[in-house]
């Protein structure tokens, strides 16, 4: 069997002393700088004038642009009242238009909103809306969302987008009191 050597205390080296390497010397006393003299004051040769506030003049919209905007308007007053021609036609219930022109969020200009009572009486009016603009004003749908399942149809020409709901489905999403902010128009047969 190997032997093991016993080490005693004695023979154990002792650690060394840690010192610290250097003692801490107090920071040196700052000395304040010495005081810039600031040379000659300088005079401008001429008084400066303060400049006479500038109003803004009203801005007036040119004769070319307010006959396009009134033309643009009698472009959708006609368009609406095909819509709404196109749906009263088809037996549409409580056929209304929202003016959203003059609220800055909204995504159109107008909508117009209807409700019917069955599936099938739901695709033909959309289906009439959309055969009538393009009849008399040569409009084609730029995007259309709920044909499949004809509960709610929405039918988007840019500018006037309308809805035509199953009479529950317009009674539970009240977009007219979504909207209260907007004109309202009705039309009957």
């Amino acid at each position: 069997m190997p032997t093991k050597k016993i080490i005693t205390i004695e023979e154990v080296k002792p650690k060394k002393e840690v010192k610290p390497k250097g003692e801490i010397k107090p920071k040196k006393e700052v000395k304040p700088k010495k005081e810039v003299k600031p040379k000659k004051e300088v005079k401008p040769e001429k008084e400066v004038k303060p400049k006479k506030e500038v109003k803004p003049e009203k801005v007036t919209k040119p004769v070319k642009e307010i006959k396009a905007a009134s033309r643009i308007k009698e472009e959708d007053l006609a368009e609406l009242q095909c819509i709404a021609d196109a749906i009263l036609d088809k037996k549409g219930n409580f056929v209304c238009s929202l003016d959203l022109s003059s609220i800055g969020t909204a995504i159109c200009d107008h909508f117009v909103i209807c409700n019917a009572d069955s599936r099938p009486q739901v695709m033909a009016i959309a289906d009439n809306v959309e055969e009538m603009m393009y009849k008399k004003f040569k409009r084609k749908v730029l995007r259309m969302q709920g044909k499949e399942n004809a509960f709610w149809i929405i039918i988007d020409y840019g500018n006037i987008v309308v809805h035509v709901f199953q009479t529950e489905y317009r009674q539970f999403y009240r977009i007219e009191d979504l909207w209260a902010d907007a004109g309202k128009t009705f039309y009957h047969e």
